[in-house]
C-alpha cells in the first residue's frame, strides 16, 4: 500500500485498516483526523503523538484486540483482523516447544490474574525463551508499573504493523 491510498480510503475503510495496527478507537480517530499525511514517516510520527495521548482505558482497548502469546485457539477465533500479523509476530512460541507453551499458558493466567489485561510484548524478533523470561519477570510488577511498560510495548507493535502496511 502506498500513503497515498490511506489518504485516499473512506473513513471505514481507514478505519478497518489502521485497526490491523492497533484497536484503540480513540487512537485511530485521532490518527484519521491527521490525514491526509505526506510520508509513512509522518503517519508514524503521528501514530506515536495520538498513543502517548492516551489513557488506561485506551491502552486496555488496544490490549484486547490482542490474542495472548501461545494462545491458538485466540489467533484463529477473536483476532480475524489482526491474525496474520499476530502469527506472524509470535512464529518462535508457535514452534516452541510443549513445556515451554504450557508454562506461558500458566504464567499468562497468573499474569492476567494479577492485571486484569493480557501479557502485551512486542514479540517480533523474540524468541519463545525470551518472551517467557519476559512474562516472569513481569510478574512482579506492581499493576501501573505494568500498564505503563504493556503501553510501550503496545507503542511498539503498532508502529511496526504500520510499517508493515506500507512494505
Amino acid at each position: 500500500m502506498q500513503i497515498q491510498e490511506l489518504n485516499q480510503m473512506s473513513r471505514a475503510d481507514a478505519y478497518a485498516t489502521l485497526m490491523q495496527c492497533c484497536a484503540a478507537t480513540r487512537w485511530i480517530d485521532e490518527v484519521l483526523e491527521m490525514r491526509p499525511y505526506s510520508s509513512v514517516k509522518v503517519l508514524l510520527h503521528a501514530a506515536e503523538d495520538c498513543w502517548a495521548s492516551m489513557k488506561e482505558a485506551d491502552y486496555l482497548e488496544a490490549f484486547d484486540g490482542h490474542p495472548k502469546i501461545g494462545d491458538p485457539a485466540s489467533l484463529k477465533a477473536k483476532y480475524v483482523s489482526t491474525h496474520t500479523m499476530a502469527r506472524n509476530e509470535q512464529a518462535s512460541v508457535q514452534q516452541a516447544s510443549e513445556k515451554i507453551i504450557m508454562d506461558f499458558a500458566n504464567c499468562n493466567q497468573a499474569y492476567e490474574d494479577k492485571f486484569g489485561f493480557i501479557f502485551i510484548i512486542c514479540a517480533t524478533g523474540k524468541s519463545a525463551d525470551e518472551m517467557l523470561s519476559s512474562i516472569r519477570v513481569r510478574l512482579v510488577n506492581n499493576r501501573d508499573k505494568e500498564l505503563q511498560l504493556a503501553a510501550i510495548e503496545q507503542g511498539k507493535i503498532t508502529s511496526l504493523r504500520i510499517e508493515k502496511l506500507f512494505d
